[in-house]
């Protein structure tokens, strides 16, 4: 992972911390539940933000490489780890 996503990445889940956190006190304090809820849904997209950003760089770094090399093993490896992560993360 190139430094500047991995810089990103953690500033991101340092936020995703704080709100989980902060979920955790609302819980905690009895807090109206569909305030729960709108933040729950708030720290899946911050989640599903984080990994995109993880996978456009694995595309761009990792997928890239593998093409260019020409290792057809490796670029098949690559193709069907992205299919089956992709396919998980529909479900």
């Amino acid at each position: 992972m190139r430094k500047d996503i991995k810089a990103s990445c953690q500033k991101r889940l340092s936020r995703i911390e704080g709100q989980v956190r902060g979920l955790s006190k609302m819980v905690d304090e009895d807090r109206y539940c569909i305030d729960i809820v709108t933040q729950i849904a708030a720290v899946r997209a911050a989640l599903r933000r984080l990994e995109e950003e993880i996978l456009k760089d694995h595309v761009g770094h990792c997928v890239e490489h593998a093409i260019t090399s020409g290792d057809k093993d490796d670029q098949r490896q690559k193709i069907a780890e992205l299919m089956a992560v992709i396919s998980r993360a529909d479900r």
